[in-house]
Parts: C-alpha cells; structure tokens; sequence
C-alpha cells in the first residue's frame, strides 16, 4: 500500500467490517467451491481488511492468520471474530513484506486489496512464499479490463472513489503474477462480480468515505461515457442513480 493507505484505512475500517460487499459475496462462495469440502490446518489473509474471508474458513481451518497494514482493521477482525467465537491471530505488516515463516499455510488469500498494492508482483510472490509446498494461493480483486478505454474509465472511477487505488490489473496480468511466482494455475475465472444486483454510486462512495466534491466527478465522468463504455463495465443507470456491478476476477494457483 502506499504510506497514506494504512490511515485511510484506519479511518474506514467499521465501514468495511459492515459492507455488504465486503461482507459476503458470490466470489467468496466461488473460492470455496474451488478450493472443495475438505479442512486445511491453517489460513492465512492477507491485507485481510476485517477479516472476512479469513472467517468464511471458520469451522473449516484450524488456525487463521489476518495480516494488514491498518491497526484498526485488524481491531475490527478480532472484533468479528470475538462475535462469532472464533479464535484468530492478526500481524501488523504490509502484503510485500510478511514477516512470517516461509512454507507456513495450507491456503493463503488475498481478496478486494491488491489492487491498493505498490507492488502486486511482490505481493504474490510473498504469498508463495507463505504458502506450504502443495499449498494454495488465491486472489479475489477488481478485474482490469484489456480494452484500453474500457480500462482508462474502470482507473479514472476507481481513483476519484479512493485515491489510494493503484491498478486493478487484467486476468493476463494475474496469470503472469502468478506464475512468475511459480505458482500452478488451478483457475482464472474473470468477469465475476461482487454485486450482481448493482451498487449504487451513494453506497459505494459512502463505504469508501469518498468526498463530495469526487462524487460528483465520477457521476459527470459516466454520464458523459459512451454507453457501450458503461455496457462494457456493466454499468446501469437506474432510478436517476448509475448501479456498478463492482467486477473482479478469482486466480487460484498451486505451490510446487
């Protein structure tokens, strides 16, 4: 994350331990289903926010780890995870740099945060490192897109909702990412999304605590977007209000 992530997070972190996308979500579901029925001796989230996708593993590992570089995320996991009596372990560490031993986890994870990283790259190749040998790693994150004007509005929204944005990369970037690492692609399922339904540009900014003044940009940017632009991002305008489908892609690799 950039130096001035950890604070906005901080600032945002009970927004995130309520979001509805955040939360639970039809890529949480998918990542389960690949990864199949069977329980795993330990878990670790990285850049895990409040946690959860590290608690959906609740019941099914015996140990789980959250790591982020936002204190009070971390808070807000212990919190959640007090609620539901379960028992976690939380690090204070940024994703590129964990400091945890090498070849620890059967399954490390990352979802809805790297796209905030300097470096993804590095970010995955630490998750590698994390994971034991046989271990998985997988990626839940807003999906690029390799159309370059599709991508450019997809960035221009994304940075106006939350400055700290860094890229959100293309499933091609991933598999590269991922196998530079030398990680085994399992899957890359892309054009998946977290609100089937739509969120509306109110909720969506209100979560990320996005000011006025951005809100108003990104509302003028897509009225002024091409339709197939916004049919290209599965952007709707209903209601007088844009609904965003808030798109992001699964990778899931094997460690050798």
């Amino acid at each position: 994350m950039t130096m001035s992530a950890p604070k906005h997070f901080d600032a945002i972190a009970g927004q995130y331990a309520t979001s509805e996308v955040h939360a639970n979500s039809p890529t949480i579901r998918r990542l389960h289903e690949l990864l199949g029925p069977k329980r795993f001796a330990s878990v670790c989230d990285v850049a895990c926010g409040p946690g959860h996708l590290a608690l959906s593993f609740a019941g099914k590992a015996s140990r789980l780890v959250g790591v982020d570089a936002a204190p009070n995320m971390l808070r807000q996991f212990e919190k959640l995870a007090e609620a539901r009596g379960v028992k976690v372990e939380t690090v204070h560490a940024c994703a590129e740099a964990v400091p945890l031993p090498t070849n620890s986890f059967d399954v490390v994870v990352s979802r809805l945060a790297p796209h905030h990283f300097p470096d993804a790259a590095k970010a995955v190749r630490e998750m590698a490192r994390l994971a034991k040998a046989g271990g998985s790693v997988a990626v839940i994150d807003l999906e690029g897109d390799e159309n370059p004007a599709l991508d450019d509005l997809n960035h221009e929204i994304e940075m106006l909702h939350d400055p700290t944005h860094v890229r959100s990369h293309t499933a091609a970037r991933w598999r590269e990412f991922f196998e530079a690492s030398g990680l085994a692609i399992e899957a890359l399922e892309s054009k998946q999304t977290e609100m089937p339904a739509g969120l509306t540009i109110r909720r969506w900014c209100e979560i990320g605590s996005t000011v006025p003044a951005a809100q108003a940009k990104i509302r003028a940017r897509l009225a002024a977007a091409p339709q197939e632009h916004l049919a290209g991002l599965g952007i709707r305008f209903e209601n007088g209000e844009f609904r965003l489908p808030i798109r992001t892609l699964i990778i899931l690799g094997r460690k050798g």
